[in-house]
């Protein structure tokens, strides 16, 4: 990924904090012309800066309340198989692989606790998965957020 300068850092951050700006916005906003905030925004995103325009949404407002992140263990030979089936699965909201004693980390969204075993009995249905462990969340405690580490890069660039 291209190193980011300042210009960059500060579209991004105008970015974070009104993520339904306008070009022309953040144009007037950050001194610059709206032809090189367009041209910026071209660049970053071609550079895999910005992760999704899909509007966050809590599951819990589409009736899908429960929440829970299953480890998932499988046979790694068969790994990019049980990602491609993991995306299949609609309740499947984010997956992560992981190092130590499981692969791969999924946060599924689910009704209820019925709808809960029955995702996860979908998941170990899986060919090559081996063995899962179902924790539920309580609460989410840190939001997902980068405004911190967009501050961080400000203050410390990379060499």
């Amino acid at each position: 990924m291209a190193s980011l300068d300042h210009v960059d850092l500060e579209l991004i951050a105008a970015l974070s904090a009104d993520p339904r700006a306008t070009v022309v916005a953040l144009a007037e906003k950050l001194g610059l012309s709206r032809n090189t905030v367009q041209s910026r925004m071209s660049r970053l995103d071609q550079a895999g800066v910005f992760q999704s325009f899909e509007r966050s949404i809590a599951p819990s407002a589409l009736g899908f309340p429960l929440q829970a992140f299953i480890s998932i263990g499988l046979d790694q030979s068969v790994l990019p198989q049980v990602i491609e089936e993991l995306k299949r699965l609609p309740e499947v909201v984010q997956a992560h692989g992981v190092s130590g004693q499981v692969d791969l980390l999924a946060l599924v969204a689910c009704r209820d606790a019925r709808h809960l075993f029955d995702v996860d009995a979908r998941i170990l249905a899986i060919p090559g998965v081996e063995r899962s462990e179902t924790r539920l969340v309580m609460s989410e405690s840190v939001p997902y957020r980068v405004s911190g580490l967009m501050e961080l890069a400000r203050r410390e660039p990379r060499p």
